[in-house]
């Protein structure tokens, strides 16, 4: 059975993988001096980033088709700025992708496209620090998650709001 929702189980995959991809192509790199066939070793790079841009892009239509659920909690600007940077994540991940794609050319085509596959996977950190930064703030600060936690879909703040103002107790002993 599939959790719900589904988009904050499948978005740690793509961060996960854009922290890796940058290692994993440094390896390729140190391997390669050692002796085994750069191109061999850039097909795991390569593998390593369709994941990459295919975990973002579900990350994506996950999130998607959650948005209406969650704004009726979390403001529509806050949804915006996630939004958008889950879309730049993407097309620097497919940009990325493209990149090891042509690291598997032969000769001085393959070796441009290695080396910027590889600065162009460390330039998806902060992308990626950016959108997971911002989807946290949705959670922990917006309250988004009171999306799927509460009865009727009002946040955490605007029920203890109405206890407080009917002096009804929270109950919480935290």
């Amino acid at each position: 059975m599939l959790p719900d929702p589904i988009h904050p189980a499948i978005v740690h995959l793509p961060v996960a993988l854009a922290i890796l991809l940058p290692l994993m192509a440094g390896g390729a790199f140190l391997l390669a001096r050692r002796g085994t066939p750069i191109r061999t070793l850039w097909t795991g790079v390569v593998a390593a980033a369709a994941l990459l841009a295919g975990s973002a892009w579900l990350a994506v239509e996950t999130g998607e088709g959650q948005e209406e659920r969650v704004e009726k909690i979390v403001s529509e600007g806050a949804l915006e700025t996630h939004e958008e940077r889950a879309n730049l994540f993407l097309a620097l991940a497919t940009g990325t992708l493209v990149l090891t794609l042509v690291g598997l050319a032969k000769d001085k085509v393959g070796r441009i496209g290695r080396v910027a596959a590889t600065v162009a996977a460390v330039a998806l950190l902060p992308a990626g620090y950016m959108v997971g930064h911002s989807g946290g703030q949705l959670v922990y600060r917006d309250g988004a998650a009171q999306a799927y936690t509460s009865a009727n879909g009002e946040s955490r703040g605007a029920t203890e709001g109405k206890r407080a103002s009917s002096g009804e107790e929270d109950g919480d002993d935290r």
